[in-house]
């Protein structure tokens, strides 16, 4: 059995999790200020270009959660639970059904954009310049989306075996060459091309296409336990199977949470461009609370998958239990210092008056609760590892509605003020993490095995 599975099924559950979230939660530290940093870029050139980052937001989203999310914890719990069953070729043959599924996945969201992106970035309030740069800057996205796919699942497949390390050296560099080229591209640092919001995006893919390849590379090393062989393409329906079994229920989770940014994109787009960009802003900074707490998650995913796939449930729950009360508080810690202090990091976003205050209301009605979105994403990451994703995409679908529903009705019926789409969202994010809780209390990773 290799060192790092054997870790995972015998070692002190608090002090082995606190080894390998410490790297992971670095990187993602990292790479959350790399975006606010391109943020603050981007707000460099006005508003109007602000609020058409914040319009295509949900689009970069989308392409950062679902290899990472869905598709990424799906192969951690795939080759995880191999790899804790002691099945190494069988791990390995899943890393090539991983890299295929990721080329499917890259040509399926630029083949739906180029079909009905624009019609969506309209519906959403979109018009003029704004619906411009916000179309020019999703196509550069997802046009180059292959590299995101493929950085998503071939870190999963490291953090697998129980390498951390290495995926977060390696994301530490490409979050610092991205700030490097958004400078470059978007200001003209270092005397390179003004390509405007466009400049953003390009800066994306070239800094994870760099990271790609050097994942790439670390899993064709002979030191590697599971590495990329040609000798195990051998494509398999039950191992499709396998992977399909975790990330298509898993792939609802960021399709609902994008669908939830998109519709209150569209409520609060209701009261202005500055509104707009406000709320940009503010849910750029709840979306930084997903890679965070996925720094705790992606640990767990592969401590919970090893030990579900060596019949150890209960030591899973474990996992599970001491990762999601620290998710929790670290959320917490973060949303409520955000809410007490936004005249300290606002001003760095926008000198716009209006939409000060807008992002100001966001954070101080919506930040208190961010503890509930930590600990409900954490869950829904270990969950995964347990092949277990029924209950978090419930609390998912009803976050959804819940924050849609209520928003909409307060706007559409009673013609409410801003504070109103924020209150949704914040009671939304209660219920997920309560619902995601409880399933974990009443037994849903036993169930499941």
């Amino acid at each position: 059995m290799n060192y790092r599975t054997k870790l995972f099924l015998e070692a002190p559950v608090l002090p082995l999790l606190i080894k390998l979230a410490a790297p992971n939660t670095l990187a993602f530290i990292i790479q959350s200020a790399v975006m606010l940093t391109d943020v603050w870029i981007v707000s460099r050139l006005g508003t109007g270009p602000l609020a058409a980052v914040a319009l295509a937001f949900p689009v970069l989203m989308i392409t950062l959660t679902l290899p990472g999310g869905a598709l990424g914890g799906a192969v951690t719990s795939s080759i995880s639970r191999s790899l804790g069953a002691g099945k190494l070729e069988r791990a390995e043959k899943l890393l090539w059904h991983a890299i295929l599924i990721s080329i499917g996945g890259a040509i399926t969201l630029l083949t739906a954009f180029l079909l009905g992106g624009s019609y969506l970035l309209k519906l959403l309030g979109g018009t003029g310049q704004i619906l411009a740069d916000a179309k020019a800057y999703s196509l550069v996205i997802l046009w180059g989306g292959l590299s995101l796919w493929f950085a998503g699942s071939l870190a999963a497949a490291l953090r697998a075996t129980g390498n951390m390390r290495f995926p977060a050296m390696v994301m530490i560099l490409s979050s610092i060459s991205q700030i490097c080229l958004s400078g470059g591209f978007v200001l003209g640092w270092f005397g390179l091309p003004v390509l405007g919001i466009v400049g953003a995006a390009v800066s994306v893919i070239i800094s994870q296409t760099g990271l790609s390849l050097l994942l790439l590379f670390k899993l064709t090393r002979p030191s590697e336990h599971m590495r990329l062989r040609l000798s195990r393409i051998s494509f398999e329906k039950e191992l499709f199977a396998d992977i399909f079994a975790v990330a298509l229920p898993a792939s609802l989770s960021p399709l609902l949470t994008v669908s939830t940014i998109l519709v209150m994109t569209g409520l609060v787009g209701q009261f202005g461009p500055s509104a707009l960009a406000g709320f940009g802003i503010g849910s750029r900074i709840e979306f930084l609370m997903v890679p965070l707490v996925f720094g705790v998650g992606a640990a767990m995913t592969a401590m919970v998958g090893t030990n579900v796939g060596a019949g150890n449930i209960m030591r899973a729950e474990q996992i599970g239990w001491y990762g999601g009360t620290f998710s929790a508080c670290l959320s917490g810690v973060i949303g409520i210092s955000l809410a007490l202090t936004p005249s300290y990091w606002v001003p760095f976003f926008t000198s716009d008056q209006a939409t000060y205050v807008a992002t100001t209301k966001y954070i101080q009605i919506v930040g208190p609760f961010y503890a509930f979105q930590g600990l409900g994403i954490s869950l829904y990451f270990a969950s995964q590892g347990a092949n277990a994703v029924k209950w978090p995409i419930i609390a998912t679908i009803i976050r959804f509605v819940l924050a849609a529903s209520a928003g909409s009705i307060a706007v559409y019926g009673y013609a409410a003020g801003l504070e109103s789409v924020f209150y949704s969202i914040a009671f939304a994010m209660l219920c997920f993490g309560t619902i995601t809780v409880t399933s974990l209390k009443l037994g849903a990773w036993r169930k499941a095995k």
